[in-house]
């Protein structure tokens, strides 16, 4: 059995102490490196060699006694070679100038001061954080092990944290002996860096990429080594004070701008401070306070004096919009915009304006003089003829009127296109500030109680007179015009009853084009619904079946060979009750005009109704034709002879005239075919010939015995006014350069209504309004069977809004009549319920 052989082996030396040597010359070398560091003599130092001895260290386990002796190292550091330069750099006049702000030094002299000092400050960071940085390269070792393993902030974070400590947070020195308060250095840097700021918004030039490296600086520091992102010393420190201090410069700038600046100025000067402090932050500040300071210019330069500036005599938002100063305009909507996302003062204002611009035109329309203006062209005179007619004579009444609507639409419609212009080019169609105007636009429009009436006066006027001599685009425009206006009125079925009214002599007097009168009734239908233009629509259609049966009555009369039937052109227009408008259809006049009263026809124009009436009847059995005479007109060939005596001029030969009058003028002079030379009618006699109304017959013989271009009859007495006693005669003397005239139709001029007219329309329109009242409570109360009182009314005003505003009495007062009509019942227990009955 073999036995083991011991062997006896030497002791070996302690670990620790092995590890103790080697620590202290590796330590050495460090030492001596960091002070070529510092010294910037670090050319001949080998990186190799400092890496393996920090190496050495920390794989000896001595890496916390190489973090203690770094950090005492750079504590040193500070001590006898950095502070005393910081020390040097902080004077009395220093403190006296930043801290204490004692006055008599000049900007220059403080610039120069604070720019020295921060020069210092820069430098030092600049070298401390070049040599922190090669360090902490040196020593790359130790974080990743050391560091890493005891959770301590890294060896860089520690030793640039020792700049915060060891310079900015340390006290000021013998300089400020006679200071109370207790100051650092980083209150002297805060105040130069301030300082520095004040005097570059007051004009003068500073060093701002120093200023950007001390703020860069601060960006760099943190309140403790353990680096938190929202503790940097810029956001902890510096830029509350920089705000603060920004907040009292741009209170009292506002303030001495309110003394000193109007409108105008101050909002150039706050869109230029805006600029300033952007640009500034991203050079010399920070981009983290781009918001912030932003924030602070505008409480104090915008919104804290908002409503002074804006109230402003002769340069606040008033004058900006009545003098179109858009630039000032579209500055103060983007500044506004900043402050208060409603724009409520802005909007506030802008709606008091549009009502007090729509108030002025309502008011300026009484002191125009109307009667010099030029007249509206009548149913016998286009554009041109009505031109050298209105140099003529004045206005009458009836059309100085007619010219106050026509120009209160148009002032109405120039005040929409200056605010469209406004909201568009300055306001960035805002949609809140477009429903606003809108709103004011539709109080104001709705406050005037013609502005119904004036609307379709407008359109009458454009569409009678205005559109031959418009492109298609101008057209368009119009058209646009009118619907705009449209959606402002609340009294639609007024409207429509004007509208109507004025629609129906259009058409039958050919003033205007019919694709045109389309177009704007299809787009009021886009707008308003079916309901609202279904009466033009049957118009239309009237209008055209009626050349339909205007060419087969002409063919028909052609087939005949009848030569006294085919010695009168007959065209005609058969309209249905429903749609046409009772003044039309001779129903709307009021009893003295003879409502029911028929005239008297020629014994041709007789004839030719009666084969008409035969014809119609022929495959229509049932229906009745009513002729209506005021709505009509005809073409008369007129044959003046040769006046006896006259040998030269055109009275010495024979004239032939195309006369185009109104039924009626067509009437009255058929009647004096049958006279003798030198024979005349009065007043009366010519009524009872005719049975036309007085009041038309009057108009009627206006047309044809005060109108010098149609003056085929002579009155006697030649007043302009005709009476009751007047005498009438043949005026054989009558001589025109056109062969074809057009007399004017006086009562087919669209015309203001007077006070009596309107009241009159008034009370119809309200027996209307009764009749849709009552359906549309039906309609509801046979949907919902049950119903409140109050929810009733509700639902009645919500259907009926986009036709008229129901007044809320009129409603109750309808609900009483179908109660009594036994519509509706009340609820047993419950008065203020209704029951519907089937």
């Amino acid at each position: 059995m073999a036995s083991r052989t011991n062997k006896i082996r030497p002791i070996r030396k302690p670990i620790m102490n092995r590890d103790q040597g080697e620590f202290e010359p590796c330590w050495a070398l460090l030492r001596d490196a960091m002070t070529d560091i510092h010294l910037q003599n670090a050319g001949r130092l080998s990186f190799e060699q400092l890496y393996r001895a920090s190496y050495k260290i920390v794989l000896r386990k001595k890496g916390a006694l190489l973090y203690e002796r770094v950090r005492d190292f750079e504590q040193e550091w500070f001590r006898d070679h950095i502070m005393p330069n910081i020390a040097a750099l902080i004077t009395k006049n220093l403190i006296n100038i930043s801290l204490l702000q004692h006055p008599g030094s000049s900007s220059h002299e403080r610039r120069e001061m604070g720019e020295k000092f921060l020069c210092g400050i820069r430098d030092t960071w600049t070298d401390h954080n070049r040599s922190m940085n090669m360090i902490a390269d040196v020593l790359m070792y130790l974080d990743r092990v050391y560091t890493l393993e005891t959770k301590q902030p890294s060896l860089f974070a520690v030793t640039i944290g020792l700049f915060r400590d060891n310079v900015l947070q340390s006290h000021i020195g013998t300089a400020a002996d006679d200071i109370e308060q207790d100051f650092v250095v980083f209150d002297i840097l805060c105040a130069v860096v301030l300082g520095l700021i004040n005097m570059e918004r007051d004009g003068d030039i500073i060093n701002r990429n120093l200023v950007r490296k001390i703020t860069a600086m601060l960006e760099s520091l943190y309140e403790t080594d353990d680096e938190i992102e929202n503790q940097r010393l810029y956001l902890t420190l510096f830029e509350p004070r920089y705000l603060q201090a920004s907040t009292e410069f741009y209170r009292k700038e506002c303030e001495k701008l309110v003394q000193e600046a109007n409108c105008s100025t101050w909002l150039r000067h706050a869109q230029r401070r805006l600029n300033e402090e952007r640009e500034r932050c991203g050079t010399a500040i920070s981009i983290m306070t781009t918001d912030k300071i932003a924030s602070v210019v505008e409480k104090e330069l915008i919104e804290a004096k908002l409503d002074v500036f804006l109230a402003m005599e002769g340069s606040g938002l008033k004058p900006m919009i009545d003098n179109d100063r858009l630039e000032d305009l579209s500055i103060l909507y983007q500044l506004i915009s900043r402050v208060d996302s409603t724009k409520s003062a802005l909007k506030v204002i802008l709606q008091r304006r549009v009502r007090e611009l729509g108030q002025e035109i309502e008011k300026a329309l009484k002191n125009i003089d109307f009667s010099v203006a030029g007249a509206a062209a009548g149913d016998g005179e286009d554009a041109g003829e009505a031109a050298e007619k209105a140099k003529a004579q004045p206005l009458n009444p009836a059309q100085q009127q007619t010219a106050a609507a026509i120009k209160w639409v148009d002032d109405v419609l120039q005040l929409k296109d200056k605010f469209d212009r406004i909201l568009s080019d300055c306001f960035c169609d805002d949609l809140l500030l477009q429903s606003a105007i809108t709103r004011s636009f539709s109080d104001f429009i709705n406050s005037f109680n013609r502005s119904s009436e004036y609307v379709s006066l407008f359109i009458d006027d454009n569409l009678k007179r205005g559109i031959k001599t418009k492109t298609e685009a101008e057209v368009d425009a119009v058209l646009d015009k009118a619907i705009v206006l449209l959606r402002y009125l609340s009294d639609r079925d007024m409207f429509e009853r004007y509208y109507q009214k004025h629609l129906a002599k259009r058409l039958l007097h050919g003033k205007s084009e019919i694709h045109t009168e389309k177009e704007m009734v299809s787009r009021m239908k886009s707008e308003m619904g079916n309901h609202f233009t279904s009466k033009f629509e049957g118009m239309f259609k009237d209008m055209e079946l009626s050349k339909d049966l205007t060419d087969n009555y002409r063919d028909h009369i052609a087939n005949l060979g009848d030569a006294d039937h085919t010695k009168v052109d007959l065209n005609i227009n058969v309209l249905t009750t429903n749609n046409w408008p009772p003044e039309v259809m001779g129903g709307g006049k009021s009893k003295d005009e003879g409502q029911k009263t028929d005239c008297f026809y020629p014994p041709e124009i007789k004839r030719l109704q009666e084969s008409f009436y035969k014809y119609y009847l022929k495959d229509r059995s049932g229906r009745v034709l009513t002729w209506v005479s005021s709505a009509g007109n005809a073409d008369i060939k007129c044959v003046f002879p040769k006046v006896p005596g006259k040998e030269t001029g055109p009275l010495s030969k024979e004239r032939r005239y195309e006369l185009n009058v109104s039924t009626y003028g067509m009437i009255v002079l058929m009647v004096f075919n049958d006279l003798e030379d030198g024979e005349s009618l009065s007043f009366d006699e010519i009524q009872a010939k005719t049975n036309i109304p007085a009041p038309e017959l009057m108009r009627t013989l206006a047309s044809l015995s005060s109108v010098p271009k149609c003056r085929v009859l002579l009155k006697e007495p030649a007043t302009k006014n005709v009476k009751n006693t007047d005498k009438f005669s043949y005026n054989a003397q009558f001589v025109s350069k056109a062969i074809r005239i057009k007399a004017p139709v006086i009562s087919s001029i669209s015309k203001v209504e007077g006070d009596e007219e309107r009241k009159e329309t008034e009370k119809k329109n309200d027996q209307t309004r009764a009749h849709v009242i009552d359906a549309a409570i039906v309609r509801i109360m046979k949907q919902r069977k049950l119903l409140a009182h109050t929810q009733l009314v509700n639902e009645v005003i919500s259907q009926l809004m986009g036709r008229f505003k129901p007044d809320v009495p009129l409603i109750k007062k309808r609900i009483e009549d179908l109660l009594a009509r036994e519509y509706l019942e009340r609820v047993e227990g419950d008065s203020s319920t209704y029951r519907y009955l089937a």
